[in-house]
């Protein structure tokens, strides 16, 4: 009898064990979060870049009130991120005048020979190009009093990390101002909601928001400044 107790007490002793070896060898594992996912963005233009000098655009966007909003003046220095053809690029060079500086950032390089090669033609001396990052504008420190992003912020794969990127170019008091059209991010636009939560991630405050550019309200005209 004493014998079979202790076969028994043996017994039980290794599958103990053997339960002990199973559960070390599998521990259980603590949920895993899955990454964050980069909301949708449209393709980068890469076409035909006369597309942006259309006939009526002017009209159509209200671009000299748009300037007036985002105080471009005689000798301001603006930043057009994502200039594209440079439509706006000229526009603002025009305003500012010779004691003003344009900086034309695309991360284009057709977008900046074209540029270039429109400036030299319209003797504007005053732009300035820059072959620009996706995620920064490379724009120099503390220099900037004006940014705009002209139907461009749909494109921006990592918005936040750009308005980031941006902020050391800005100079005390300076508008950053965004037209888009309203949009889920793959179809060249995207929400407003959708740019106001992504900026005040980035550091901004919404300022103003418009709905005069194009009659057709689908495009908006948001205007942020740095939070203090």
């Amino acid at each position: 009898m004493i014998l079979k107790r202790r076969v028994f007490v043996l017994a039980l002793i290794a599958l103990c064990q053997s339960f002990s070896f199973v559960f070390a060898q599998s521990p259980a594992q603590a949920p895993v979060a899955a990454p964050a996912e980069h909301r949708k963005t449209s393709e980068p233009y890469t076409g035909d870049l006369t597309i942006f000098d259309s006939p009526g655009r002017d009209e159509r966007l209200q671009i000299n009130r748009v300037m007036d909003i985002l105080g471009i003046t005689a000798g301001k220095t603006v930043a057009d991120i994502g200039a594209g053809s440079g439509w706006f690029t000229v526009r603002a060079a025009r305003r500012v005048g010779e004691g003003g500086v344009v900086y034309a950032a695309d991360i284009n390089p057709e977008s900046i020979r074209y540029v270039d090669d429109r400036a030299r033609k319209e003797q504007l001396r005053n732009v300035k190009t820059i072959l620009s990052e996706p995620d920064d504008p490379l724009l120099p420190a503390g220099g900037v009093d004006v940014v705009l992003l002209l139907k461009t912020y749909h494109e921006v794969a990592d918005p936040v990390a750009l308005l980031k990127n941006l902020r050391a170019a800005l100079r005390p008091g300076a508008s950053i101002g965004i037209i888009d059209r309203n949009g889920n991010g793959e179809d060249h636009g995207v929400g407003r909601d959708v740019v106001i939560r992504e900026a005040t991630q980035a550091g901004y405050r919404l300022l103003e928001q418009y709905d005069f550019v194009k009659g057709d309200k689908m495009d908006y005209f948001l205007v942020l400044v740095l939070k203090e």
